[in-house]
């Protein structure tokens, strides 16, 4: 599902990436650790296509991602790609239906078929009651799933988390850690998760580790 090939990236002096190179496979649940300035992140950023690499190629689902032009890797994106980062970015002026149809709205889908399915979604995520809910009156965990269910929106076939949980309380990290592979059972996505967190990458199918911009 996803291919890196020899991906190389600087920022002035310090090389972050070595020439990194990696597979999964379809449905795979992939973490990625190391310490802080490992470029665990910059990898990342580069798969999910938010990030040129200096050198290197980047397929997903047999895609060459960056020889696609600037608007059809943007479509790319949004329509095949979930991102969760560890602080949710969801808009604060939106309720948590609002955000979830967001990426939905912009790939034009039709605003009943994406409200229906953001309904179905949320609902699905223990967030029924929560749905005319602003940001700021959900609980952190809750936040999260709002922002789980907005990268879930358009059936993306991959998902990348970037320190899904590393805002959260203990219990909650362990609900979040669990939504994950139930997500990757009920929706059969590649989920690419980097994480500090050795708990959670314990429970993926593989885990790699980086150092010093490569793989050990």
């Amino acid at each position: 599902m996803i291919r890196a090939e020899n991906v190389k990236k600087s920022f002035g002096n310090l090389q972050v990436l070595k020439g990194i190179s990696l597979e999964t496979k379809e449905a795979e649940v992939l973490s990625i650790v190391g310490a802080s300035g490992a470029g665990k992140s910059t990898l990342l950023q580069i798969l999910g296509s938010l990030s040129v690499p200096d050198s290197g190629k980047v397929y997903i689902d047999n895609t060459d991602v960056f020889a696609l032009g600037s608007n059809a890797i943007s479509d790319f994106r949004n329509k095949r790609i979930g991102f969760v980062f560890q602080f949710h970015h969801l808009l604060p002026e939106f309720t948590s239906l609002e955000n979830v149809i967001i990426p939905a709205i912009i790939a034009k889908e039709s605003m009943r078929s994406a409200k229906d399915r953001a309904k179905d979604l949320l609902s699905s995520l223990g967030l029924g009651d929560r749905l005319s809910h602003k940001p700021g009156e959900l609980s952190g965990g809750e936040q999260q799933r709002v922002a789980i269910a907005r990268a879930l929106i358009n059936r993306p076939s991959v998902i990348f988390a970037d320190e899904p949980s590393g805002n959260l309380d203990t219990v909650t990290k362990k609900e979040i850690h669990s939504l994950f592979f139930d997500l990757r059972d009920r929706y059969n996505q590649t989920i690419i998760i980097v994480t500090h967190d050795r708990d959670l990458a314990a429970m993926s199918d593989r885990i790699l580790e980086m150092r010093d911009g490569e793989f050990i």
